[in-house]
């Protein structure tokens, strides 16, 4: 029996590589270097766009188009970098330099559903108060230390820090990048679970930074696709009740 999803409207992507590298996850740090330092000037970028963001929303009822985009780009970049490094281990493919999504060939990618229109009653409340259960949750996941230091009073909540890594996932990424040493594999286990952590952490990091209402789900959605995504968009027609492959209606004869 399938599991009945509610589609949230950020979608967090990264697909596993079988042939990682066994060796090059020790020098990551240095080759992500030029990342760091551009990720440094875009996140002091990404909390004055959001404080911009936060009044417009609160006057307007709307997150600017080019304003959301910025910030959303800034999201998918961090989480390449993440992916690539410490917080996954899941690629040996460089990220890249750029904000755009859907780079060809390039399996790691996030994207938030652009809203319409957004509440300008939560604004003022959901990245400090309502979000602190999940705050709670993602400082274990990333680590108490880097999740608390890092959220900002603006509303963004989230910065590069964030890619330090820490908690249980950089736990995990430790077992698995020693078993990759030894071994020259990945446990797909363990890279799902990872993945699934990094992909609440995201939701709430997207929430917080006002893209959406909606309350990011308390569920571990794993794997590298993510199956709680709902795309940006008019809403796809309703599925035939009938089961795929099922025969047609019988046509009563011709007379």
């Amino acid at each position: 029996m399938t599991e009945h999803r509610t589609p949230y409207p950020v979608r967090v992507d990264g697909q596993f590589d079988p042939s990682t590298s066994r060796w090059l996850w020790l020098v990551k740090w240095l080759l992500l270097i030029p990342h760091y330092v551009v990720l440094f000037f875009l996140w002091i970028a990404f909390f004055f766009v959001s404080v911009v963001a936060f009044f417009a929303i609160l006057i307007t009822g709307r997150y600017p188009r080019p304003l959301f985009d910025f910030n959303v780009g800034v999201l998918r970049w961090t989480w390449r970098v993440y992916f690539y490094g410490y917080g996954a281990l899941g690629t040996d493919r460089y990220p890249p330099f750029t904000l755009a999504a859907g780079v060809p060939g390039y399996a790691v990618d996030l994207d938030v559903a652009y809203p319409e229109r957004l509440s300008r009653g939560l604004v003022l409340v959901k990245w400090w108060l309502l979000a602190i259960p999940h705050y709670i949750i993602v400082s274990v996941f990333i680590g108490g230390g880097v999740w608390l230091g890092s959220h900002e009073s603006s509303g963004s909540g989230w910065n590069d820090s964030w890619m330090a890594g820490g908690g249980l996932v950089g736990l995990l990424v430790v077992i698995a990048a020693i078993v990759l040493l030894f071994s020259g594999r990945y446990p797909r286990p363990l890279f799902d679970f990872v993945l699934g952590m990094d992909r609440w952490a995201l939701r709430v990091a997207a929430y917080a930074g006002l893209m959406t209402d909606r309350y990011p789900p308390f569920r571990l959605d794993q794997g590298g696709t993510d199956p709680g995504w709902v795309p940006a968009g008019p809403t796809p027609p309703a599925p035939l009740d009938a089961p795929t492959g099922a025969p047609p209606a019988p046509v009563a004869p011709a007379r």
